[in-house]
């Protein structure tokens, strides 16, 4: 039974990535052209005439930036637009549709000629003026969204405290040139409603996902796994040689929005300054509450540090990121790193946690014209976090006879420091990660007699 389920786990992975692959590529022929529902001098008489589109499109300039996942998938300007076939049947028939294409998008409707439709005050992507766009219709969602994580708050605050200012709120405070780089490189995946319910995120190739169909729930693999592919996706799919996927997946076929839901993801209205001050984060006790008591190292160890030091898998890591420049300098790589509670103050009585290496390096703005950073110390190197890859048996819950004591607690085996390579120490850093990141490495914060011949 064990192995059945093995493989059936694996041809659904296969199965995920193959339609990942498959999103990322133009379409081989044309698509069907359904026949149009309006004449030309319309803008559904336009987008649904696929071959208009390809007569009128406008080339583009500049190819999308890419990010950890790769170079953005290319699709080319008209299928971006192009709203025919069956999805576009059943958009007409929503609410959405009533409001009609200028409602949202302004413009000038009634007219075959490209250039007058688009005249004005034509917006290409209404949601990204959302509380005028949104509002009136889902006002108490676009009132909170306005503090979204998926704002780049936790982001922007690194960015301007690095700069040497105090919070996220100064980062309108930039040179402008550092907020262009920001924008072109960081903001690609940070969106608003529209990159998760209408479009393509910008790495994902961008234009329109199906049709012009509103989509409630996102796709996770589409839209949820196409930004957060290298950190979340990556793990939760388990594409790493050596790992698995996550419990959660195979064992109850959650998606991202089973945890992560919309009062979360759309914000509370309270302003945050990054991800795990979020009121609305889920917690691994809101299911399993009744842990605590269930065997003996819950009950020695519950409080001591997050699950996912016992229940993560090896994770991905990169980091020394030249923006839009040659890419990560600490090419990706999977990593499993325990260190001092970078977060006490947000997550009070873990003593040690999981964490993950930034893409901070002084010299990220560089090619944007910054030197390094004004106060590149500030923050460490190594982020607090809770990676998306779950078993209940793993290299250090898998004790067998023996004790968590002889696959997690270092020891000293003739000389040889048995289990070291799990904790941060300084001399895993980098020379100009150490004055930034020697709060929270091990040393000198682990029991001595660890390091005692026994």
């Amino acid at each position: 039974m064990k192995i059945i389920k093995k493989i059936t786990w694996k041809l659904v992975l296969m199965f995920l990535m193959s339609v990942t692959l498959i999103s990322c590529y133009e379409y081989d022929e044309d698509p069907p052209v359904v026949p149009p529902t309006a004449n030309l001098a319309s803008c559904e008489g336009c987008h649904t005439n696929y071959a208009h589109l390809q007569a009128v499109y406008t080339p583009d300039t500049a190819a999308p930036a890419g990010g950890c996942g790769g170079e953005a998938p290319h699709y080319e300007p008209y299928d971006r637009v192009y709203m025919g076939g069956a999805d576009f049947a059943d958009y007409k028939k929503t609410a959405h549709y009533s409001v009609g294409c200028v409602g949202c998008h302004n413009g000038i409707d009634g007219t075959s000629n490209k250039v007058t439709a688009h005249s004005g005050n034509f917006i290409t992507h209404p949601s990204a003026f959302y509380e005028d766009k949104c509002g009136s219709c889902h006002q108490s969602i676009v009132d909170k969204f306005k503090t979204s994580i998926h704002n780049g708050t936790g982001q922007k605050r690194k960015v301007a405290i690095r700069s040497g200012f105090s919070s996220s709120q100064d980062f309108d405070q930039l040179p402008a040139h550092k907020i262009e780089g920001y924008n072109k490189n960081c903001a690609t995946c940070h969106g608003n409603c529209g990159n998760c319910h209408v479009v393509r995120p910008l790495i994902g190739g961008g234009g329109l996902a199906q049709s012009h169909m509103f989509k409630k729930s996102p796709d996770m693999i589409n839209v949820c796994v196409t930004c957060h592919v290298s950190r979340g996706g990556h793990a939760y799919l388990g594409v790493a040689s050596g790992t698995l996927p996550d419990v959660h997946l195979t064992k109850s076929g959650y998606k991202c929005i089973n945890c992560h839901d919309g009062a979360e993801l759309h914000g509370d209205g309270l302003p945050v300054e990054q991800r795990y001050a979020y009121s609305k984060l889920p917690k691994c006790l809101d299911c399993h509450s009744s842990i605590q008591s269930s065997n003996v190292y819950h009950s020695t160890h519950l409080g001591d540090f997050n699950c996912q030091v016992c229940h993560s898998q090896d994770y991905n890591n990169c980091g020394s990121c030249h923006i839009h420049g040659n890419g990560a300098r600490v090419p990706s790589y999977q990593g499993f790193k325990i260190a001092k509670n970078p977060l006490p103050g947000l997550k009070p009585g873990f003593n040690f946690t999981l964490v993950r290496r930034t893409l901070a390096a002084p010299d990220n703005w560089a090619v944007y014209g910054v030197a390094d950073y004004t106060n590149f110390d500030a923050l460490p190197t190594y982020n607090y976090t809770s990676p998306h890859n779950i078993l209940k048996f793993t290299t250090r819950t898998q004790v067998g006879s023996g004790s968590c004591y002889s696959k997690c607690h270092i020891r000293n085996d003739n000389g040889t420091l048995v289990n070291k390579q799990l904790y941060l120490f300084n001399s895993d850093l980098l020379p100009w990660e150490q004055n930034a990141t020697a709060g929270i490495t091990c040393d000198g914060k682990l029991p001595s007699s660890w390091f005692t011949k026994k």
